[in-house]
């Protein structure tokens, strides 16, 4: 046994591991390229700064942060987005938009490690810049369905909680909270993991005496679960904003991503929710995030719109949305539902060499169907036939092709499908050709 073992939160993939991570990177892919997605990466290392400009000064604690040998302040990446937003700026007036692009990357965060969190993680991200109405979230909707039902997973298994600060932003005002509205929105993305009294306590300390009234207005919207709900929730707050021309705006996006969804058949896997927040204060606008119906993991993924952020890059102002899935949550959920594959990496044939004389032809084939896109094996010492049977078996071949000093006088290799045992000679001056039939 070594006596190095990995840092904690960091993970090592031997084979059949990295056969799992390799299907959910297929996946991803497949399905963001079906929807017109671009795909894109970014440094690992970034400037601290960069970071510090999306989030504050308070992300550093959540870094693997330090100093370089040229004496900058750098940070491997948390997350794409700063990155994006980044790269976004530098070329906006050459970019065709609608952009429409995901990147598939590894993620550095430290932090306490928990089921479903570690301190390095892989993320796919889709982002849409350029497009500022609902059709944007619509098509992130349906992306993120498409690609969780890749995985076999369906409405019976998650389900997506959609939010909207710009409606939270709305309620608060209108209940004469406007000045404090980000730091009460902290606290309501906190409710579900505390208490009711932790939670009115919290608002106290926050606008005094009115804390409680606030508490209960908070509870009540938390409890709509449609348009005409919100209505009644706004009306209560106040007549004026009810009838105001930001709610009846507001009001339109929602009904155009709701037909939306009914158009595209996936409004089942959708729910309003308002309780999802993304503490995150970049975000301005449609949030949400999925979940496993069973509620025994983290969620599988988040997202909403953060229309500041290139402007905040130096770039011009620019719309987007866009939303990020982790692969240790889905991971975990995947096995725990039995539909997580399970993978023996197969080749198409392995080699059966009778001896030194029959080598050398062995290898010049071998070499040949390499070249034409076969995945060959075969041992390196010299072997009884039995034994390179069973070798041919444990490895996952297809087919074993036999070089014994009969088939070379005939000048032919003896093919046995290791499956049903069945033989047939092809060919050696056709052998490429006549395998790829073979394995068809």
């Amino acid at each position: 046994m070594s006596k190095f073992k990995s840092l904690p939160g960091f993970r090592e993939f031997y084979p059949e591991d990295f056969a799992e991570r390799r299907f959910l990177f297929q996946v991803w892919r497949q399905v963001a390229r079906r929807f017109g997605f671009q795909e894109f990466d970014g440094p690992a290392l970034e400037s601290l700064e960069l970071f510090k400009a999306k989030s504050g000064d308070e992300i550093e604690s959540q870094l693997f942060c330090f100093e370089d040998k040229g004496g900058r302040e750098i940070s491997l990446r948390p997350e794409l987005t700063p990155t994006l937003a980044r790269m976004i700026a530098t070329r906006a007036n050459s970019l065709k938009r609608p952009i429409k692009w995901f990147s598939i990357g590894d993620n550095f965060r430290y932090e306490r490690m928990q089921k479903g969190r570690l301190r390095c993680f892989t993320q796919l991200n889709a982002d849409i810049l350029g497009e500022s109405g609902p059709a944007a979230e619509l098509e992130l909707l349906a992306l993120l369905v498409q690609l969780l039902q890749g995985f076999g997973l369906g409405a019976d298994d998650f389900l997506i909680r959609l939010s909207d600060r710009n409606l939270w932003m709305l309620y608060l005002e209108a209940l004469g909270f406007a000045d404090k509205s980000a730091a009460i929105l902290e606290i309501v993305d906190k409710w579900e993991r505390i208490s009711e009294e932790s939670a009115t306590e919290k608002l106290v300390g926050l606008v005094g005496d009115s804390g409680s009234s606030l508490a209960g207005s908070i509870r009540a919207f938390l409890e709509v679960r449609n348009l005409q709900d919100l209505k009644t929730a706004f009306e209560s707050a106040s007549e004026e904003a009810a009838e105001g021309s930001a709610l009846s705006e507001r009001l339109d996006d929602w009904n155009c991503l709701l037909d939306g969804l009914e158009a595209m058949g996936i409004a089942q896997f959708v729910e309003m929710d308002l309780s999802i927040v993304r503490g995150l204060a970049y975000y301005t606008g449609f949030v949400f995030e999925a979940f496993d119906r069973a509620k025994e993991n983290r969620a599988i993924a988040g997202g909403g719109r953060y229309n500041g952020l290139v402007r905040k890059m130096g770039g011009p102002e620019m719309p987007a949305v866009g939303f990020g899935m982790g692969d240790v949550v889905l991971a975990d959920l995947l096995r725990e539902r039995g539909i997580m594959p399970q993978f023996v990496d197969t080749i198409d044939a392995y080699l059966v060499i009778g001896g030194d004389s029959e080598r050398s032809v062995a290898l010049a084939d071998a070499s040949l169907l390499r070249q034409s896109g076969f995945s060959v094996d075969y041992s390196f010492k010299n072997q009884a036939f039995g034994k390179q049977l069973k070798a041919a078996s444990a490895s996952g071949a297809r087919f074993a092709l036999i070089y014994g000093s009969e088939e070379l006088e005939n000048a032919v290799v003896k093919a046995r499908n290791l499956s049903d045992r069945t033989e047939q000679d092809l060919p050696r001056n056709q052998l490429p050709l006549a395998l790829r039939d073979l394995l068809a």
